[in-house]
C-alpha cells in the first residue's frame, strides 16, 4: 500500500494526507483552521493569564484584534522580503495568502511592534502586558506547526533518526525539494518518498516545553517583563537549532545564512542581556 507520510521507525502511517475541506464547494485549508484555533485558545490564555495577575481581561481583548492583524501584516511582509524575486513581477501576489508565505519571526516582529503602540496610546505597561500576551503566542505557535505539517513543508533534511519522516515525492512542492534531499530518495513499492527530518514537529514540541515551563515559574519571575525574556530566549535557543535542520530558510541576500537562524541567534544575546540587567536590578531594589 502507497502511503503519503510514514515515521519509518514509530511504525506511523497516514495514507492519505489531506491538507483542506470543502464546504459548499469552497476549500478551507487546514492550516488557516489550525491558525484560527491557535489565535483562540492563545488569547484566551493571555487573558486569563491577565486576570489572576490584576490587569483585566479586557486589556488583552482590547489588544488583541489590533495586535492580530498588524501580527499578520509582519508576517506576510517579513516573508515577502525575503523572496522579493518571487512577488516583484506581480505585487497583487503579496495579498494572496491563501497561497501560503507567512514567517513566524515576522509575526513576532508586528505583534512587538503593536503592543508598543497599543501601550503608548492606552499608558500600559509594556512589559507587564508582554508577560501575558507571550504566553498566548507560545499556545499559537505550537498549534501552527502542524499547518506545516498538513501542507507537506517546514521539513529538515535527509535523516534516519528515530523521528525520520517520509513524505510521497508527489506531495511536496517541488521547489522546497534540494538536490541533497534527490540524492537520498526512498522507493517503496515504486512510490518515491523524500526521508527528512520533521522539523515541524520538533519545533511545536520545543515550544510546548518552553510554554510549560514559563507557566510553572511565572509566580517566581523577579522583575517585569522576565517572561517576556525567557521566551525570546528560549525560543531563540530551539530555533538555532531546528533552522540548522531546514531546508527551505530563507536566506540573507547574497548569503547562504538562513535569517531566522540569525535573529534567533541575536535574540538569545538580547534576552541574556536583559535578564541578567532585569534580574540585577530587581535585585538592587530587593535590598533597598
Amino acid at each position: 500500500m502507497a502511503y503519503d507520510l510514514r515515521f519509518v521507525h514509530l511504525g506511523i502511517t497516514i495514507q492519505h494526507l489531506q491538507n483542506h475541506i470543502t464546504i459548499f464547494g469552497f476549500s478551507i485549508a487546514f492550516y488557516g483552521i489550525i491558525i484560527g484555533i491557535g489565535m483562540l485558545l492563545g488569547i484566551t490564555l493571555a487573558a486569563r493569564d491577565a486576570a489572576r495577575r490584576g490587569i483585566g481581561e479586557d486589556t488583552i481583548y482590547d489588544f488583541a484584534l489590533f495586535g492580530i492583524i498588524v501580527g499578520v501584516m509582519g508576517a506576510r511582509l517579513y516573508y515577502v522580503i525575503f523572496q522579493w524575486e518571487n512577488y516583484r513581477g506581480n505585487l497583487l501576489e503579496i495579498l494572496n495568502l491563501r497561497a501560503g508565505g507567512l514567517a513566524i519571526y515576522g509575526g513576532v516582529i508586528g505583534g512587538i511592534v503593536s503592543l508598543a503602540v497599543f501601550c503608548k496610546r492606552k499608558n500600559k505597561n509594556f512589559l507587564m502586558l508582554a508577560d501575558s500576551l507571550i504566553l498566548g503566542v507560545l499556545v499559537g505557535q505550537i498549534l501552527g506547526r502542524w499547518g506545516n505539517f498538513f501542507n507537506a513543508e517546514a521539513f529538515g533534511r535527509y535523516t534516519d533518526s528515530l523521528f525520520a519522516m517520509q513524505i510521497k515525492r508527489a506531495v511536496v512542492n517541488p521547489i522546497m525539494i534540494d538536490a541533497a534531499l534527490l540524492q537520498h530518495l526512498v522507493t517503496v513499492n515504486g512510490v518515491e518518498y523524500i526521508q527528512v527530518h520533521p522539523t515541524f514537529l520538533y519545533e511545536s514540541l520545543w515550544n510546548l516545553g518552553l510554554l510549560l515551563f514559563l507557566l510553572r515559574y511565572r509566580d517566581k519571575k523577579r522583575f517585569e517583563g522576565e517572561i517576556f525574556f525567557l521566551y525570546l530566549g528560549g525560543y531563540g535557543l530551539g530555533r538555532v537549532w531546528i533552522e540548522g535542520l531546514r531546508t527551505d530558510s530563507l536566506l540573507l541576500p547574497g548569503t547562504g545564512i538562513a535569517v531566522s537562524q540569525a535573529l534567533a541567534g541575536l535574540c538569545v544575546l538580547l534576552a541574556l542581556f536583559c535578564l541578567f540587567y532585569g534580574r540585577k536590578r530587581a535585585a538592587r531594589k530587593a535590598e533597598k
